[in-house]
């Protein structure tokens, strides 16, 4: 771990900055004893839909025949063109 004082955080927050991007954790002194500590943040990942849950959840386990498919997209064509 790193350690830099508060003027240090202040006057040289760049330095400070790399050593985090870096992964470095950094403490923090105020007056030679520990004020705080510094860790890098952790990268935030969005959460990815579950699509096959949500289909079966429309859908359930029906399968489409051919046939069925072709007619409802005979039928939105039919409404596109009214």
């Amino acid at each position: 771990m790193k350690t830099a004082t508060v003027r240090d955080l202040r006057n040289d927050f760049a330095r400070l900055s790399a050593w985090l991007e870096n992964g470095e954790q950094v403490e923090i002194t105020k007056g030679g004893k520990p004020f705080a500590h510094l860790v890098p943040a952790t990268p935030r990942k969005p959460a990815k839909p579950d699509i096959l849950k949500r289909l079966k959840k429309t859908w359930g386990t029906r399968v489409f025949s051919t046939k069925e498919v072709a007619d409802m997209r005979a039928a939105e064509l039919e409404g596109e063109e009214g």
